[in-house]
């Protein structure tokens, strides 16, 4: 009789520590996060697949961790970092590469934080296989060609920074124009206007084009912030653009999915890294990510090549965690 008081009081005290997290997961991001379903009026919508999909399935296996994860899709990419610190969700994901510019609310006020990294990212170009030699890097690019992007991304702001329109704090060079829908805005000399991947000067927020000041330099273009890159990938295979500037894990997948009809070009040196987003004043979940993140990845040493390997990697090491007692 003891014993049975025993399990059923254990079994009541594992259901009171249990927390149900309320997670974001940017849609659009193959293989890293998307829906099962990209139509957002379909019921698998709202199925959370891909690589981090399978790391947070892992966590809630993880003995002793207590989280359950309640995922909501989210369409719009801009400013997804910054949901945790509002009512409605405790952590986001997506892709989202960790810059301490992120940490910051519109007044500069430091709102969310990261988890350890759990990937790595590099740019590159998703062009036509027929321009591949071409386009081996940036430097390629001539003004005749345009490049698409996906606004408030390190790819966005890698591009603008490789061309020469962005130095690395995001100000735009003099004589950029951007077009936006109420009309183009000339970039003065004074270095106020800026497009980083954490935010853009408020007139430039819904930009849809961007012609540098440097006639030598290529034609940048947004297709759209929801989906975006749905119709950059049909802007590419149409010819309406020559290339997409997007991290080499997107758009490797891209090239594999395109029956060759595109390459991945132009890896750029640099390496970003990514995690999850959550409340700055959460400080109980961070540790509990933090732990799992750096279990299931072992430090850092099993990634998104891994993964792609071998896609229960995350459940096989959750099955030899040891919670601490």
């Amino acid at each position: 009789m003891l014993g049975m008081l025993s399990l059923i009081a254990a079994c009541s005290a594992s259901t009171e520590d249990e927390r149900t997290v309320r997670v974001g997961f940017y849609a659009f991001f193959e293989p890293i996060s998307a829906a099962a379903d990209p139509d957002t009026d379909a019921a698998a919508f709202s199925t959370h697949v891909g690589y981090e999909a399978d790391l947070l399935t892992a966590m809630e296996s993880m003995e002793g961790l207590g989280l359950r994860f309640h995922r909501t899709p989210v369409a719009e990419w801009p400013g997804i970092w910054l949901l945790p610190s509002r009512d409605g969700l405790d952590m986001v994901g997506g892709g989202i590469t960790i810059l301490d510019s992120r940490r910051l609310d519109a007044d500069g006020s430091t709102v969310v934080t990261f988890t350890e990294p759990h990937v790595e990212f590099r740019q590159s170009l998703l062009v036509r296989a027929d321009d591949a030699d071409r386009l081996p890097n940036h430097d390629a690019l001539l003004s005749t060609d345009v490049v698409g992007a996906l606004p408030a991304t390190t790819g966005e702001a890698r591009l603008l920074q490789l061309l020469g329109i962005a130095d690395a704090q995001g100000r735009l060079a003099a004589g950029t124009q951007v077009h936006t829908p109420t009309g183009v805005v000339t970039v003065p000399s004074d270095g106020a206007l800026s497009i980083s991947a954490a935010q853009a000067s408020p007139e430039l927020e819904h930009r849809t084009r961007l012609v540098p000041a440097d006639p030598t330099r290529p034609t940048v273009v947004y297709l759209g912030e929801e989906s975006g890159e749905t119709a950059l990938l049909a802007a590419l295979r149409d010819g309406r653009i020559d290339a997409i500037a997007r991290g080499t894990i997107g758009n490797t997948q891209a090239a594999v999915g395109s029956d060759g009809r595109f390459a991945v070009t132009a890896l750029d040196e640099h390496v970003e890294l990514g995690g999850f987003a959550v409340s700055v004043d959460d400080t109980e979940l961070l540790d509990k990510l933090n732990s799992a993140v750096t279990w299931l990845t072992d430090a850092g040493r099993i990634g998104i090549r891994e993964w792609l390997t071998d896609s229960e990697i995350f459940n096989e090491r959750a099955g030899s965690w040891q919670p601490s007692r």
